[in-house]
C-alpha cells in the first residue's frame, strides 16, 4: 500500500542564495490534518498546502505547482549517496510518499489520497541554485540531474485534507508513457526526447509551449 509518510509545511526563511533573499525550502513534517486546496495564480505565495509559502514567486508556485512530493525510497538513496541524514521535507517537498513510484507517474496521473483529496502530476521538479544552496552539496545540480530523480509537482483537482499515513491510490492513468523521469531527461539533458512529451497533454502550458517551440 502507497501511502503519506509526512505532509511538510515550511516558513519564509533568509538565504544568500535566492535572488529575493528569503526562500520556504525548510519544510518540517505537521501533525494532524492539513488543508490541500488549489493556489492562487503564480505570482502568489502560498502553495497548496495550508501554511506553506513560496518566495521566489516568479519561478515557483501556482496550480501547476500547487504541491510537491518526494518518494522517502529515493529521499533512501540519496542518504546512501551523499553520506548524510535526509529527513522528511529536506528536499522541499510538501509529501513524502512510501510505496509510490514518483519518477514513474505519468504526467496527468491522477492520486486519490485518503478519502477525498485528488492531485495530478503535472510535471518535474527542475533544480535551482536555493535547493544547491540549501543541501550545500558540491555541484548537487549537475548531480540531481544526472539522476533524474526530480520529484513530482502536483495540482489540485479535487481539494481536502490530507495527513500522515493516509493511502495514496492511483484513480486514472493516461494512456500515455510520458512520465515524470522521461519528462525531466528531455527538459533537461536529453531534448532528443522531447517529441514524446507531445502526447502529454496535461504538462503545464507554459512547458508544453516551449516544448513545441522548441520542436519547430
Amino acid at each position: 500500500m502507497a501511502y503519506l509518510l509526512s505532509v511538510n509545511v515550511g516558513a519564509p526563511m533568509r538565504t544568500q542564495h535566492s535572488d529575493v533573499q528569503h526562500t520556504g525550502i525548510d519544510k518540517r513534517p505537521v501533525d494532524g490534518p492539513v488543508a490541500i486546496a488549489e493556489p492562487g495564480p503564480r505570482g502568489s505565495e502560498p502553495t497548496g498546502v495550508d501554511g506553506d509559502r513560496v518566495c521566489d514567486t516568479r519561478h515557483h508556485g501556482g496550480p501547476d505547482q500547487a504541491v510537491y512530493a518526494y518518494a522517502r525510497e529515493d529521499l533512501d538513496k540519496w542518504a546512501a549517496e551523499l553520506g548524510r541524514n535526509l529527513p522528511g521535507g529536506v528536499f522541499g517537498e510538501n509529501l513524502t510518499t512510501v510505496g509510490l513510484d514518483v519518477t514513474g507517474a505519468r504526467i496527468g496521473e491522477r492520486w486519490l489520497i485518503g478519502d477525498e483529496t485528488v492531485l495530478e502530476v503535472s510535471a518535474p521538479r527542475i533544480p535551482c541554485r536555493t535547493f544547491a544552496g540549501w543541501l550545500g552539496e558540491r555541484g548537487w545540480i549537475k548531480t540531481f540531474t544526472q539522476r533524474a530523480i526530480p520529484g513530482a509537482y502536483l495540482r489540485v483537482v479535487v481539494p481536502g485534507s490530507v495527513r500522515a499515513g493516509d493511502e495514496v491510490r492511483i484513480v486514472h492513468t493516461p494512456p500515455h508513457d510520458v512520465t515524470i523521469g522521461l519528462t525531466f531527461r528531455a527538459l533537461t539533458a536529453e531534448p532528443e526526447l522531447l517529441p514524446r512529451l507531445v502526447a502529454a497533454t496535461a504538462l503545464p502550458a507554459q512547458t508544453r509551449g516551449k516544448v513545441l517551440s522548441r520542436l519547430e
